[in-house]
């Protein structure tokens, strides 16, 4: 049954080329070409769980960005809110398997994405959202994309939508650790549900545990602390509750943060209970680690 009230995504989806083979980039003699970003990656999940959602960005004028315009949508997401940037490339980023894990890299400087700014924020519409989901990824991306998010978290605050933000912090991205510590930790404080990984604390702030990230942030609202293979810890209005998360047999790890966080986000919205939204963030996230894809396609839940 569809919800009442949409959730606005918003930030960058580049094309994905992975080794179909899972062979690493120098061996593999076939690439397959997808689509990944980590807000509309929520925005399709949330789709497919019966919600109104809705994705905002910038892509090229290009085929890459043609392909990725046409396979939001084609997942029932509100598209209406992308520009194409007749100046600008699409992003790409490729994976590259190992047996130590895979590494990703990005091609994304100068990307139409990255040229979003404070004038983008027209295309941004909350009269009928109920949730705008932002990450640390965007503002990463230049000054411009940074002014954007703070306009659209004030904006938000004023209309009485909620603000999701998960950190999803990517080195490459930050001048420094430091830069990101302080620009992620601000942005964290103002949101209403924040999503962080323990290790991101760890490397952001120091923080060991999730009661230490906990104390270091002091949300106003909701705080999701994901822990690997462990579990997920949610804080919300003094109450603790941990959630183990079940064991899978990991393909591939990337992806599965924002899996979790759009699980996390439908049971928010039907109103579920804390430890029946973070169970459902564990199975979307369990999709995506069984598979090398970022976006396992959840019409249905059954088998997971």
């Amino acid at each position: 049954m569809a919800m009442t009230g949409t959730t606005v995504c918003l930030g960058e989806t580049m094309a994905q080329v992975t080794p179909a083979d899972g062979e690493g980039l120098e061996r593999s003699r076939e690439l397959r070409l997808a689509v990944a970003g980590a807000e509309s990656t929520v925005a399709q999940y949330l789709a497919d769980l019966g919600h109104r959602a809705a994705w905002v960005s910038r892509v090229g004028d290009d085929p890459l960005g043609r392909r990725i315009v046409a396979a939001v949508a084609g997942r029932g997401v509100d598209v209406g809110g992308v520009r194409v940037d007749p100046d600008a490339p699409t992003g790409v980023y490729f994976k590259d398997p190992g047996p130590e894990g895979t590494r990703v890299h990005y091609y994304r400087r100068g990307s139409a994405a990255s040229r979003m700014g404070p004038a983008d924020a027209e295309r941004v519409d909350l009269a009928g959202a109920r949730l705008l989901h932002l990450t640390g990824i965007t503002p990463a991306l230049s000054d411009g994309c940074a002014e954007l998010v703070d306009l659209l978290m004030e904006r938000a605050s004023r209309a009485g939508v909620l603000v999701s933000f998960d950190v999803n912090h990517r080195p490459a991205l930050w001048g420094s650790v430091g830069q990101a510590a302080t620009a992620l930790r601000e942005l964290g404080r103002r949101a209403d549900i924040v999503f962080v990984g323990r290790d991101e604390g760890e490397r952001l702030w120091g923080t060991a545990t999730a009661e230490d990230i906990h104390a270091h942030l002091a949300p106003r609202g909701t705080l999701v602390v994901k822990d690997g293979a462990v579990g997920a810890t949610e804080f919300t209005c003094g109450e603790r509750e941990f959630v183990p998360a079940p064991a899978v047999d990991v393909i591939e790890a990337v992806g599965a943060g924002d899996a979790f966080a759009a699980g996390h986000l439908s049971g928010l919205l039907r109103g579920s209970a804390p430890r029946e939204r973070l169970a459902l963030g564990h199975r979307l996230a369990g999709r995506t680690l069984r598979s090398i894809e970022d976006y396992v396609p959840a019409d249905t839940l059954e088998g997971n």
